[in-house]
């Protein structure tokens, strides 16, 4: 079965209802499972190997993060350039540009990732789903999701993480709105990113001292996956233990202030 082109971008911001079955274990896609008549699905028991698990979640997630990671890099440096060449475009649209590409990008990078892990766009959203209601079972699930949410929100503006269809958004994601003005941005701004770059390098030490070398590529990956989330965590709880800031209200700031020349100079 081909890969819906919103599958992941579903997961991401909770655009449609999955159905969910009764089983913890989702299974793969399999032209011999699927040639089975009805009246021998009972008899049939499937294996692990023939299942989506958790690990492969995880593992398919932390794929399309580092991927779409790469893809708002690049996002963000035509941003600048356009930037940088005088053209104006309104915030609005913008972000519906940003959006967009986002989204593009996100359907052909999870046809490959879907058909390296042989698995089944559909099968895979409702293992998701499944994982996540029980998110304090499956913690890595959980965190590698809303790692990619976490990411899509940061090009979307959309408040998306740990929506799940039946729990719909998070505490935190509702509540009120909290307007930031342009110097209270640039304080909360030089606050994130100190304590961003200061846990990474934390991290940054840990991995070194653990005789891990960083040049490693497959070592820098684990680490890029590591710090972003938390580095960001740290970040974002110290917004909001020391101004009272959630990421929502930092992000919409952002796109408020970031014409700002003192503003555009902090965020860099």
């Amino acid at each position: 079965m081909p890969s819906s082109p919103t599958t992941l971008a579903a997961v991401a911001a909770g655009c449609t209802i999955l159905a969910y079955g009764a089983s913890r274990l989702t299974s793969k896609k399999s032209t011999s499972s699927t040639d089975l008549a009805l009246t021998d699905l009972d008899d049939e028991i499937l294996s692990e190997e023939d299942c989506i698990s958790a690990d492969d979640v995880v593992a398919i997630f932390d794929k399309l993060f580092l991927t779409m990671q790469n893809v708002v890099v690049q996002l963000s440096q035509q941003v600048q350039q356009i930037q940088m060449s005088g053209q104006m475009i309104p915030e609005a649209q913008l972000r519906q540009l940003l959006k967009a590409e986002f989204e593009r990008a996100l359907v052909a990078c999870q046809v490959q990732v879907f058909e390296e892990n042989d698995v089944d766009a559909d099968c895979l959203e409702e293992a998701t789903w499944e994982f996540m209601e029980e998110g304090e079972k499956y913690p890595k699930v959980k965190r590698a999701v809303e790692r990619f949410q976490k990411l899509y929100e940061s090009i979307s503006g959309e408040e998306v993480v740990g929506w799940t269809p039946n729990k719909g958004k998070t505490p935190t994601a509702g509540g009120s709105k909290k307007e930031l003005s342009a110097e209270e941005l640039i304080k909360a701004a030089t606050l994130y990113f100190e304590t961003l770059t200061e846990k990474m390098v934390e991290i940054a030490k840990e991995y070194k001292a653990a005789g891990k070398d960083l040049k490693d590529p497959k070592v820098s990956q684990q680490y890029q996956m590591e710090a972003s989330s938390d580095a960001n965590d740290v970040a974002e709880e110290k917004l909001k233990s020391e101004m009272d800031i959630q990421m929502s209200d930092f992000r919409a700031a952002v796109d408020k202030h970031s014409r700002v020349p003192a503003v555009g100079q902090t965020l860099g």
